[in-house]
């Protein structure tokens, strides 16, 4: 079932661009592979960045629009991508990277696209726990950048994972999202009591 990838916004597409056409971002980038690309560098498969602000005392996720992220793509791979925010003049270019989210992402949609269902693809961040996600978005015809996680959603953590969360493996919401509550979740201090044999 073809996955689908929501539009980016023109203006967003338009700094990656600018950027790209720039040798002096292009250079100063921390990005061996795209110095280093043969040939003509495309930005493609935009996808929406969701940040996990927060988990309501209801179980709800409370998330946030960070930003698009666009695969850079030379001969036919993937060797960077460009990510850009929102500020209050509108879309800016933000940066380059490489590394391993890359080739897991790409990964990622791989798998997506092998899915009986049709799903949204997005990208959902926890930042308390240095992770990322896949999200699968049910509805295809919302829009990116507004929404939350509805439990029958997907999220498939790309590697490298938080410990003790499987990489690549497909979970639904309703089903990662109590993991997710109990790691950021905050222990709270114990009181100590009266010390045996003291006075009370």
């Amino acid at each position: 079932m073809p996955l689908h990838v929501p539009p980016a916004p023109a203006p967003a597409l338009r700094t990656v661009l600018t950027a790209l056409g720039s040798p002096t971002a292009v250079r100063e980038a921390r990005t061996p592979s795209l110095r280093l690309a043969q040939g003509p560098i495309t930005p493609e498969v935009p996808l929406p960045v969701h940040v996990l602000d927060r988990i309501t005392p209801a179980g709800a996720s409370a998330t946030r629009l960070a930003g698009w992220r666009f695969l850079l793509r030379s001969q036919g791979r993937s060797v960077a991508a460009a990510d850009t925010m929102l500020t209050a003049d509108g879309w800016a270019f933000s940066r380059f990277f490489e590394g391993p989210y890359i080739a897991a992402t790409e990964h990622a949609l791989g798998q997506a696209e092998t899915l009986q269902q049709p799903y949204q693809a997005r990208l959902l961040s926890i930042p308390e726990l240095y992770m990322l996600a896949l999200w699968l978005h049910g509805d295809t015809a919302a829009d990116g950048a507004d929404g939350h996680p509805a439990s029958a959603d997907l999220l498939v953590p790309l590697a490298p994972a938080p410990p003790g969360i499987a990489a690549h493996c497909p979970h639904r919401v309703a089903e990662l999202l109590p993991v997710i509550t109990h790691r950021v979740t905050p222990v709270a201090p114990v009181t100590p009591g009266p010390l045996l044999g003291s006075p009370a």
